[in-house]
């Protein structure tokens, strides 16, 4: 009868190196350091402000004209080509785009490259602390277009997209129409204009104008906004940063 024992069945596993763990887990904490920070510096460039420094519109010769559909044309009267955009003033993804491409959008139309009709929309009312704030603030820059000062015009759009003056979706307060008035006046809209706003003389029609972009949006084959369409294909806006300079 042997008197060797058994092996044991079962599998012992030698304990590693605690050199070597804490030679993996250095490297683990790189990597995730470097797809973070590779992350963020990712998003930054895509929402850094293109052609930053630029400014609104600046050509006087650029005209503003409201069609009689309710939306807002900027442009010189022989711009090469034109889009057509749908926006809520109280929509972030909207801000975005404004913040990322205005200014380029500005140079493209001062330089007779591009005109734009802005549809502005006002489906986003029951997320106002109002509960009609994206109808005022079209109607507010309605009255700054109806006014033909296409440089005015241009800040104020601007302004109201900032993300300093934009409410928050289901925020506690936006903005009164004495402050959108303020908005306009720091835009430089003239005195008739700015009355206007104070008044929310245009608050039908812009209604009126937001129920007609919502249609032709859906007639686009769209839903939300923003929607930008160029010869009546969409536009991918918020995911091509290249979109303004490759319209022709």
């Amino acid at each position: 009868m042997s008197s060797n024992k058994p092996k044991s069945g079962k599998y012992s596993p030698q304990p590693s190196s605690s050199r070597t763990t804490y030679i993996l887990g250095a490297l683990a904490i790189v990597v995730i350091a470097a797809v973070v920070i590779g992350g963020v510096l990712w998003t930054n460039s895509r929402s850094k402000p293109r052609n930053e420094g630029y400014g609104g519109v600046s050509n006087s010769a650029v005209q503003v004209s409201v069609g009689e559909d309710g939306a807002i044309l900027v442009g010189l009267p022989d711009a090469k080509t034109s889009i057509d955009v749908f926006e809520d003033p109280m929509c972030p993804y909207c801000a975005q785009l404004e913040n990322t491409n205005g200014q380029e959008v500005a140079q493209k139309i001062d330089e007779g490259a591009l005109a734009v009709r802005y549809h502005t929309l006002d489906f986003l009312n029951r997320l106002s602390a109002s509960g009609d704030y994206s109808t005022r603030a079209a109607s507010a820059l309605m009255c700054v277009a109806q006014s033909g000062d296409a440089v005015a015009f241009s800040a104020f759009h601007g302004s109201l997209f900032d993300p300093a003056n934009q409410p928050p979706e289901n925020g506690q307060s936006d903005h009164s129409n004495a402050d959108l008035a303020d908005l306009a006046k720091e835009a430089g809209a003239n005195d008739a204009a700015v009355a206007c706003v104070a008044d929310g003389a245009n608050v039908e029609a812009a209604a009126a104008a937001a129920q007609k972009g919502s249609e032709a949006l859906a007639a686009a084959g769209a839903r939300g906004t923003p929607t930008v369409v160029h010869n009546g294909t969409l536009v991918d806006a918020l995911g091509n940063r290249d979109w303004v300079s490759e319209l022709n």
